[in-house]
Formats: structure tokens, C-alpha cells, sequence
């Protein structure tokens, strides 16, 4: 009897552990999926939505709040909208959201004056402290809207000269038998650089349950690069029409390829004005020195005897 009363509680015990177990690795498993679509949204979000949202932390710390908070007091509403259009011009990068611009722009504003009415101080008394406070503060203020624009350009730059090779990709694959969509997706799978990526949102958003037409409009709004926006224009136009996309995709392609060279041509054109400037403010002193300078030696030498 005891030994059966021994083996009962044993089991018991053992069950328990067991039950205990099987609760926990439910929890845990439960725990890691909702990470995971949490990571999967959050990942949607940082490449296409950076622009729009509150960023990728859940939960801001304090100090980062108030300097967040100090950016969008300080900046005007016109500037934000202007903002949030060039970050759709840079692709929207991943921690360059709204409120992560606003961060640095209000830590900078602090750290910058801080730094610029001490050096002021050192060197100007309290004047020099006000003017470098000011000074440091609208530089640490203003510094991450020239790093937004200047990615932004850099990734229009990109677009403007990678445009024809995609488009001429494009054309080959709808007339080789392919629907636009179809080669979209071959594009947007094979291709590489920022107008594979605005495709494959495109692609994406038709996906989701949008309209080619507005996807496309989207994409045309999203950059400004004049090739582009015209392009995104004629196939909605050509859509609504009924016309034959590979014929539009033809002329388009053409079109880019001469843009292309003229672009080139113009910026060739323009090495001679840009050279000017450096050859007669470095190039030319540093001649007549080496050329003048020994026979004006010279001649103050003969005069001074």
C-alpha cells in the first residue's frame, strides 16, 4: 500500500512538472511568433513607410522624447511637409524617420549651441558667446535636413541614370511575350539599385489590392525625376487608353537613351566653367611665382644696391 501511495505521488509529481513544462514552451513559442510578425512589420514599415510613422522603437526614452518634442516645436509646418517629401525623394532609409530627424535636429540645437557659445567665450567674451551660440545652434539645428537632402539627391542621381537600362529591360521583356506586370516582377527580381525598389512597391501595392494606375501615380509622386514622372504618366495614360504598352515602352526607352546623352553632353559642357575658377585662384598664382618670382628677386636686389 505504501509503495503503491509512493508511486502515485511520484507520478503525480512527475505530470506536473510535465504539464509545467508544455505551459512554458507554449508561452515561449506564442512569444517568439508575435516577435517575429512584430520584426516582419516593423522591417515593411522601415523600407517603406519610414517616412510616415513614429519609427522603429516602441518605446522612446525620455531625454529622446523631449528632443523630439523640441524639433517639432522649432520646426515650421511647411518645413515639416517639405521633410517628409525628401525622405520619400531618399527612399525613405531605414532610422531616418520623422521623429529620429527631429531627435538629432533637438540634440543638435542643444549640443551645438552649447559647444559654439564656449568656443565664443574663449575667444570673444560674452559676445562671441551669444553670436557662437546662435551660430552652433541653427548649424546643429539645420544639419540633418543637408543629410536628408544630399542622400535624397544622391538616390535621384542613381534613378536618372540607371532609368534607361531598366526601361530597355522592360521593353525587351513585354515584347518578348510578357505582361507589364509580369515584367515588373522580373525587373523588380533580378534587378538591382532604387528603381527596382520603387517597382517592387509597386508591385507590392497592386498586390495589396491597388490599382496599377494609382500605384504608378504613386510612384510619379514619390520622386522628381522628370524621366520618370513622365514615364509613371504615359502608361496610365496608355492604360486608360487601351494602348499597346510595348509600343509606349519602345518610344519611352528611346527617349531616356537620348535624354541620357544629352545629360551627358550638357555636363561635359559645363567641366570648362566649373574648371575656370580653380585654375585662376590656385593654378594661375602658383605659375607666376615660379615663373616671376626669381626675376623679381632679382630686380629688388639690383634696386636696393
Amino acid at each position: 500500500m505504501d509503495l503503491l501511495t509512493a508511486a502515485l505521488m511520484a507520478s503525480a509529481v512527475i505530470a506536473f512538472f510535465i504539464g509545467v513544462a508544455v505551459v512554458l514552451a507554449n508561452i515561449a513559442v506564442a512569444t517568439l511568433s508575435r516577435a517575429g510578425v512584430s520584426k516582419g512589420l516593423s522591417a515593411i514599415n522601415s523600407v517603406y513607410g519610414a517616412g510616415r510613422g513614429e519609427g522603429g522603437r516602441a518605446a522612446p526614452m525620455p531625454v529622446s522624447n523631449r528632443m523630439t518634442q523640441l524639433g517639432r516645436v522649432a520646426t515650421p509646418g511647411t518645413a515639416l511637409v517639405r521633410l517628409r517629401r525628401w525622405l520619400d525623394y531618399a527612399g525613405n532609409p531605414p532610422y531616418w524617420t520623422v521623429d529620429r530627424v527631429f531627435e538629432i535636429k533637438g540634440l543638435g540645437l542643444i549640443a551645438f549651441g552649447i559647444v559654439g557659445a564656449v568656443i565664443g567665450l574663449l575667444f570673444g567674451g560674452a559676445l562671441g558667446a551669444l553670436v557662437g551660440g546662435l551660430v552652433g545652434a541653427a548649424g546643429g539645428f539645420f544639419a540633418p535636413d543637408l543629410v536628408v537632402y544630399q542622400l535624397a539627391y544622391n538616390r535621384q542621381e542613381k534613378i536618372a541614370n540607371t532609368l534607361p537600362d531598366i526601361l530597355d529591360t522592360l521593353t525587351v521583356s513585354v515584347e518578348a511575350g510578357l505582361g507589364f506586370d509580369a515584367a515588373l516582377s522580373q525587373i523588380t527580381r533580378y534587378g538591382k539599385g532604387p528603381v527596382a525598389g520603387e517597382f517592387a512597391r509597386v508591385i507590392q501595392e497592386m498586390q495589396i489590392g491597388r490599382s496599377r494606375i494609382d500605384a504608378l501615380r504613386g510612384l510619379g509622386q514619390r520622386t522628381k525625376v522628370t524621366e520618370l514622372r513622365s514615364f509613371c504618366a504615359i502608361v496610365v495614360q496608355a492604360t486608360d487608353l487601351g494602348v499597346p504598352i510595348a509600343n509606349v515602352l519602345r518610344e519611352q526607352s528611346k527617349e531616356m537613351r537620348i535624354r541620357r546623352r544629352q545629360r551627358a553632353e550638357e555636363l561635359a559642357q559645363k567641366v570648362p566653367v566649373k574648371i575656370l575658377f580653380p585654375l585662376v585662384f590656385c593654378l594661375l598664382p602658383a605659375i607666376f611665382i615660379v615663373v616671376l618670382g626669381p626675376g623679381i628677386i632679382n630686380i629688388f636686389n639690383f634696386f636696393s644696391q
